[in-house]
């Protein structure tokens, strides 16, 4: 019997270990910026764990920008450099095991870095709009707005009742975040919180690092869903 039981546990440790194993494998397959990127920015650079760029002279505010699943922070590159442009210091991390929930605190390291910056919004795409509604809303002292790419708050982190800004983009051909999505997020946002429909955009060009799996045709060039994002944002944070 004990020979049995022995030879039992070594199997279920076994499985264990190859279940572990192909879940690190798969976390490793990431999706890589495009090559439609790479003509629109300059040179991308992570040091530290982080994508930033800094805008000539003062930041206005700051943005964190929590990526998607598997998704390489440079995918956001050109996001950050249009909002730079615009004033903002802006920041996307690396996280352990390229999935958003293993760093949520991730914010607080780049407030840290820029001290000099009094103003965060936090946000993210996909599975990093969810990290960034946690870390918004157990910071909520901290953070300026809460913004949402194709995405939308856990069930645990209800702002319904919180004074927070927040703004939530999504596409009309978004393929794993639908509008049904969108629409049973609302009860756990604010009455005024923002929405923008980016009509024919989809899931991976809130991005770009070309087609994802799961995801519908976008009916619209990803620069175009890009500078949309882009302007939705800074319209959204002006006043």
């Amino acid at each position: 019997m004990k020979k049995y039981l022995k030879y039992t546990f070594l199997a279920i440790g076994l499985l264990l270990l190859a279940v572990l194993a192909g879940f690190y494998v798969w976390t490793q397959q990431t999706y890589e910026p495009s090559a439609k990127l790479v003509e629109l920015v300059d040179e991308v650079e992570a040091e530290d764990g982080w994508v930033v760029y800094e805008p000539e002279g003062t930041s206005k505010a700051g943005i964190v920008l929590y990526p998607g699943a598997k998704v390489e922070p440079e995918a956001y590159a050109y996001l950050a450099q249009q909002w730079s442009e615009e004033g903002y210091v802006v920041g996307i991390p690396h996280v352990p095991l390229n999935l958003a929930f293993t760093g949520v605190g991730k914010a607080e390291e780049m407030m840290e870095r820029y001290p000099s910056v009094e103003k965060w919004y936090v946000g993210g795409h996909s599975l990093g709009g969810v990290a960034a509604a946690s870390f918004a809303h157990d910071n909520l002292d901290e953070v300026a707005g809460l913004f949402f790419l194709g995405s939308y708050p856990g069930g645990g982190d209800d702002f319904s009742e919180k004074d927070l800004p927040v703004l939530s983009i999504f596409a009309e051909n978004d393929g794993l975040t639908s509008s049904e999505n969108i629409e049973q997020s609302k009860a756990l946002l604010p009455d005024d919180a923002v929405f923008y429909e980016i009509d024919g955009g989809n899931h991976a060009q809130f991005g770009m690092y070309g087609p994802q799996k799961g995801d519908n045709k976008a009916e619209l060039p990803v620069k175009e869903q890009q500078d949309q994002i882009v302007d939705a944002f800074v319209a959204w944070a002006r006043p």
